[in-house]
This record gives C-alpha cells, structure tokens and sequence, in this order.
C-alpha cells in the first residue's frame, strides 16, 4: 500500500485529505505543525508528502528545501492559499514536484497524486548521462553540474529535461508536455507547464531571459537545443 503524508494545520482539510486518500487506497499519516511533518518526513518512507505552504514551526518551503537537502526525493506536492506566481515558482525552484492553490479540486488533486506516485518509480529510458554547453546530468542518479557546480533540480525537472533531450529540436506543445510528463491530462494546467520552464531556464541558461537551449516557440510550445 503506497503511504502518503499530510502537513497541513487547518483540521478540517487535513480530514478531508485523509478521507478521501484512505478511499482511493492509500495508507495516511498526519502532522499539524511543520516541526512534525518535517521529522515524520525524515524518518519514513513515503511515497508522497502533501505540503501545506504556510505551518506552524518550520514552513513549506523550509521543510522542502531542509528535505532536499538531505538527498530525500519524495515526490512533494505544494498545497497553497497565496495566489502570487512567485510563490508557485519559489515551490519548485526549491524541490517541490507540483503544487496547488487552495481552494482545490479534490478530484484534481487525487488526479495530481496518483500521477505523481506512478512516476515515482520512473527510470529514463537509454539516455543515462548527456553533456552540453557547460551542462552535465546523469539522470540514473539524478545528479546535475553547471561548471563545476551541484544544481538541485526536482524529480519533475529531471523528466522535463529527459524528455526534452529524447525529443532534441521537436517543438513540443503544452498539452504534449501535460500527457507525457505529467500524466493527469483530464486536468491540464498550461501555466504549469511554463513555471517548470522558467525554474529550468534559472538553472540551464547563462541568460534566462534570452535562452539559447529552451526555446520558446510562440504560440505553439517549447523545443530543446543542446
């Protein structure tokens, strides 16, 4: 049974969370406070953490980044009230694999997870290591080097660029991005696929504002060029 946990301080979505999941057949565990669900985090083996944004003791973007640091790639889903798309963006550059602003849909949000989980197993394909520009990534083991320097990217971004790669020079639309990445296509979200693009292009690019290997292609998506 695949296990999930829950950091969230408001009672009643944390029940309804845990209702919903345990029908869907998950096995649940709980924290009210970001101290707790940070510690929970670190001693168990989760196949997913659903990750209130704002908490008591140590927030969601301290407990993501603290976990990531730690080398935990427990797929993370941002639970959010606050509507800026910085904020969005600050969830993913710092670990995070997807996010959702409250109020939600519950049926989206089960979408969003049972994706995420039968991702989480995901092995690329044959391309384990690929090099360009000053850019060097091993996707076995999820490992990535500008220069010289470790770059923290999210189990979400290693599928992008792996896919991106897999598909050298295709422009790729959106909604391609949506079924093949993502895999909840019933609830597709274009802009999710854009804040991803952006966070990548701060970690790729020498110049994030003028791209020279994610490329945006107007009005249609986006194409990689090594």
């Amino acid at each position: 049974m695949k296990k999930i946990l829950i950091i969230e301080d408001d009672p009643a979505i944390r029940t309804g969370l845990n209702e919903t999941l345990t029908a869907e057949g998950y096995s649940i565990a709980e924290a009210e406070t970001g101290n707790k669900g940070f510690e929970l985090a670190r001693k168990n083996d989760f196949d997913l953490i659903l990750l209130d944004l704002v908490l008591p003791g140590k927030d969601g973007i301290e407990i993501c980044k603290d976990l990531r640091n730690e080398g935990i790639k427990t797929p993370i889903v941002m639970v959010t009230s606050r509507k800026e798309e910085i904020d969005k963006i600050l969830g993913l550059e710092i670990g995070a694999d997807d996010y959702v602003t409250k109020p939600f849909s519950i049926r989206e949000l089960v979408a969003r997870v049972k994706a995420l989980i039968r991702r989480s197993t995901y092995e690329p394909g044959n391309i384990e290591e690929v090099e360009f520009a000053d850019i060097k990534i091993n996707f076995k083991n999820q490992d990535m080097l500008k220069g010289n320097n470790p770059v923290r990217l999210s189990a979400t971004e290693y599928r992008i660029l792996h896919y991106f790669i897999d598909h050298e020079s295709e422009v790729i639309s959106r909604d391609k991005f949506l079924d093949e990445v993502w895999g909840y296509d019933s609830y597709p979200t274009t802009r999710t696929v854009d804040n991803y693009i952006l966070s990548l292009r701060k970690k790729i690019e020498d110049d994030p504002a003028n791209p020279k290997h994610l490329i945006t292609i107007y009005k249609v998506g986006y194409k990689f060029v090594k």
